[in-house]
């Protein structure tokens, strides 16, 4: 088994991950956070959100990162500048400094394919992709659920164990909370996510089936 993590710049790849089974329905498409407007997220519909989201995959630095699995989209993590986004003013999440950090916000495995550390690559190839990209620091609002099962629908937030296993430290407590859990701010600086040993040009980690 092969995974590889690459820059979501194809857009029918993020889609595969991401975009729901009729091209009309109204999902997320990983587009309520990236969006620092509530006014335009709210107003995007239906195949409008796919549309915006290819439109960011053509924008540099892409949208996020995609793993692929001998080849096939499976995984999605979203990272971009936090002042990009809807949590530059997100008032239940803290600002810890001044710096120009960069946020992950969403890790997602399509089904049948999770139970195979996917997520753990796409934590540790979004932080990557962000050092590349010159990233002084990076974040992620994960819920500390201490081991207890979060419901499958809230659980592209990730956890705090997740994080931590990428290297990831808790900076700050928060005020939100997600599916009964409060959620954490975790930083990893540039030079960690460098120590991950992770290029974005070619990003591959051959695992076991169960890794």
């Amino acid at each position: 088994m092969t995974i590889t993590i690459r820059p979501a710049t194809e857009f029918d790849d993020v889609a595969a991950v991401l975009g729901p089974r009729s091209p009309t329905a109204n999902v997320c498409f990983c587009l309520s956070y990236r969006l620092r407007s509530s006014k335009e997220n709210n107003a995007l519909r239906g195949p409008q959100r796919g549309e915006r989201v290819r439109e960011l995959c053509a924008q540099d630095p892409a949208p996020g990162v995609l793993a692929y699995l001998d080849g096939e989209p499976v995984g999605w993590a979203a990272v971009h500048p936090r002042a990009d986004t809807s949590f530059a003013t997100n008032r239940r999440i803290p600002h810890v400094d001044d710096l120009d950090v960069w946020s992950i916000w969403c890790v997602r495995v399509r089904p049948g394919y999770r139970k195979r550390g996917i997520s753990h690559e796409l934590v540790r190839g979004a932080a990557a992709f962000a050092a590349e990209n010159g990233a002084p620091a990076v974040e992620a609002y994960p819920v500390d659920n201490k081991g207890e099962k979060v419901d499958l629908t809230m659980a592209y937030v990730g956890t705090r164990a997740l994080f931590e296993r990428a290297g990831f430290v808790k900076a700050a407590d928060t005020t939100s909370v997600l599916n009964g859990f409060p959620r954490v701010l975790m930083r990893l600086a540039p030079e960690a996510a460098i120590g991950l040993g992770v290029t974005l040009r070619q990003v591959v980690r051959r695992r076991s089936a169960r890794s």
